[in-house]
Parts: structure tokens; sequence; C-alpha cells
């Protein structure tokens, strides 16, 4: 289903899907998107947990609940210092669950990008994304929700434009869905939740090794 909100002055199509896969007994992926109360505006957010176990359990869903609650809850106009905080709050909380449950307690928080080893070393021609070097680096994150080192996000600003397609998703669909079939998918012109579900299909189909989650919102 596509809902419609209003937010930066456009309307904003969204459209979701998401998806256990074939490797984990469970969706530790955890899928938020929501019109704003305060204010025209949309809040949409995907975290991955770290693993299948309660600790990825439980960091996607403290992780999502507390970042959209400061979101919703936020009065003045947003930029880097509450987006910070809000993070730095689900940093904490996330640690004091981790300690209670004394196993791997974290996940990922997309709001734009999450960065990770092997996507540096893409970016940065250290080695092949195809490689065995890229494959065991997915699990060398620089930044997650749980960190002892407690790392702050990146923020980046953006103005949307009618035709803008913007798209959150999960390593089941980044590293599992060619670029060229994203990039396809995403400028097909469809409703964004047959987008989403696309991009979902495709990663069953490259093996579904992982969950896959995806936000598709569209700019008019």
């Amino acid at each position: 289903m596509t809902i419609e909100v209003q937010g930066a002055g456009r309307l904003l199509q969204v459209g979701t899907a998401t998806d256990i896969g074939r490797r984990y007994p469970a969706n530790f992926d955890v899928l938020h998107t929501a019109e704003l109360q305060r204010r025209p505006g949309l809040c949409a957010v995907v975290a991955d947990g770290m693993g299948a176990s309660e600790g990825s359990r439980t960091a996607g869903r403290t992780a999502v609940d507390v970042f959209t609650t400061a979101v919703q809850e936020h009065r003045g106009p947003f930029a880097p210092p509450p987006l910070f905080a809000a993070i730095a709050d689900a940093q904490r909380q996330v640690r004091a669950a981790g300690r209670t449950l004394r196993e791997l307690t974290g996940c990922t928080l997309t709001a734009l990008v999450a960065h990770t080893e092997a996507w540096l070393g893409a970016v940065h021609g250290w080695y092949p994304a195809d490689s065995p070097q890229a494959e065991a680096a997915r699990y060398q994150l620089h930044r997650f929700i749980g960190h002892p080192g407690l790392p702050e996000p990146d923020v980046l600003s953006v103005t949307m434009f009618p035709g803008d397609v913007y798209c959150l998703c999960t390593d089941g669909i980044a590293e599992q869905v060619p670029y060229q079939r994203m990039e396809r998918t995403l400028s097909s012109g469809a409703p964004p939740d047959r987008m989403a579900s696309a991009l979902v299909a495709a990663s069953l189909e490259a093996g579904g090794r992982d969950n896959a989650t995806a936000v598709v919102v569209k700019v008019y």
C-alpha cells in the first residue's frame, strides 16, 4: 500500500516492503514510516539488527522507538544537533540493554546511508565489491547503534524536487540487488509500494541471504 503525506512543501508518496529472506529464523529488520504529528512531514526509518538474537531484536526496536519519538516530539527546526541528540539517546539505551542481555546488542539505523568497511573498500577501490575481502568486510561496521565508542551519525540535508525518488534499505537489498537493477526499479515510474516490493523480490531471487527491507519515497 502507498501512503501520501505532505513534507518539505511537496506531496510525498511512500511505499514499504520487507521479507524474512531464507537465512534467518525471523525478520530482525525494523521498519517505521509515519506522518509527523506537529508539522507537515514524514519520518521514515529502517534499522537492521546485528545477527539473529534477542540482542539484535532489542537493538533495532529500541533504536527506532527512541529515534522516532524524539523526531515526533521535537518542536524546533530539524538540524544536526537534535538529530545527534536522538542518536546519542538511542546509543545509551541500546548499550544499557546490551549490559542486561550480556550478548551482542546493536543495529544500523538508516536515514540516508550506513557505512561499513565493505562500503569504504568499494568506494576507494581497496578490493572488488564481489571479492572475498569485501564479503568479510560486510561485518566490520565502523558505526552502529550500540557501538562502545558512541559514534555520531552522518546527517545530510537535501532539497526535495518533484520527480525525486528516495530509497532507504537494509543490506539484504543493498548487497544482493545489483545497482543497475535498483536504478531501473527506482526510475520505473511505478507506485512506491510496487518499487519497494520489486526490490525485496529481487533480493529473494538473488538468494535471500538476509532480511530485506525497503522504504521508497516519491516526491511530487
